[in-house]
């Protein structure tokens, strides 16, 4: 009988041991480059999830050089990925244009979202000393755009519809030297995408007097971007709103995720949301208004969560 005891306890412990390991959930998150904001934003989330879960889901957090890459690796992914992309990209990918073109694959059409993240927001900032208040004031001015980023493309798509090609003197410049080159008078202003608050628009508004140019509504029809409202008061000295443009981005997952862990992962999210904006203003800016941003199909746990809750997804298929 001692013998038997003994077993019997060895094996309750081993059960006891192994549990927690049981219930644990771990995700790959794919996010961006670990300069940028995004990979900043990943590592909150990954937090978030850890101790809003008491630990049940654990998040690995993988560098990426961007979303096309990101959606790519849905090739090879399994039920535990999820990865971070404009809308846009999801629907060349089951295209098979642009850049998926000859790189179609059937997985792509199990790409299926989980929830917004905040927005890629275009920011003009230009100096207060350049006197430039809107667009056409760019002309002759020396503007640093940076190079292979979405900003940089973006930045120049839109001089370019604004009848700018060629008028303003482009800065050879990095952009992670924007800041020290606009204190020291080397440029006039420069081009960032990244979301509200962006770093570096915080800190050239403190150490230097900024304007953040808002676009017309004409400009912004004319960018075929989303319209977005930077508020009053998100930068020092910003006595009024910034209307620009934004591109979306949200978190994907695909079919081969159960529909629990993305009922979880979704809940956890939201429910974790204002604890992050604590801590960092961009989740501040995300609000049930962004559902909109969530297009084609949802998967099905995250579907659950969001009619637990009412909240309604105007654009995506269900």
């Amino acid at each position: 009988m001692k013998h038997l005891k003994k077993i019997s306890l060895a094996a309750i412990t081993s059960m006891a041991i192994a549990m927690p390991s049981m219930a644990e959930t771990r995700i790959t998150y794919k996010s961006a480059k670990t300069t940028s904001s995004y990979y900043q934003m990943a590592v909150q989330i990954a937090e978030a999830m850890k101790s809003g879960s008491s630990g049940d889901i654990v998040v690995t957090v993988e560098e990426s050089q961007g979303s096309v890459q990101n959606v790519m690796e849905v090739r090879a992914r399994g039920g535990d990925y999820v990865f971070t992309t404009p809308p846009a990209l999801v629907r060349l990918a089951k295209a098979g244009k642009a850049m998926f073109e000859g790189k179609g694959d059937p997985k792509f059409n199990e790409i299926r979202a989980l929830f917004p993240i905040p927005s890629l927001t275009m920011h003009f900032v230009v100096s207060e000393n350049s006197g430039i208040k809107n667009f056409a004031g760019l002309e002759g001015k020396k503007i640093l755009l940076g190079k292979g980023s979405f900003g940089a493309k973006e930045g120049a798509k839109y001089l370019k519809l604004f009848g700018l090609e060629g008028k303003v003197d482009l800065a050879n410049v990095e952009l992670s030297n924007a800041v020290p080159a606009l204190k020291n008078g080397q440029i006039d202003g420069f081009v960032t995408a990244g979301s509200y608050p962006a770093p570096n628009v915080i800190e050239a508004a403190a150490s230097t007097g900024v304007n953040v140019l808002s676009l017309t509504p004409d400009q912004i029809k004319a960018s075929k971007r989303k319209e977005l409202t930077i508020p009053a008061g998100t930068y020092s000295g910003q006595d009024a709103d910034i209307t620009t443009t934004s591109l979306p981005v949200v978190a994907y997952t695909t079919t081969a995720m159960n529909d629990d862990t993305a009922y979880q992962l979704t809940k956890t999210y939201w429910e974790q949301k204002e604890t992050m904006g604590q801590s960092a203003a961009w989740w501040n800016g995300v609000s049930k208004d962004l559902l909109s941003n969530i297009e084609g199909k949802v998967h099905p746990g995250a579907v659950r969560y969001y009619k637990e809750k009412g909240m309604t997804l105007p654009n995506a298929q269900q």
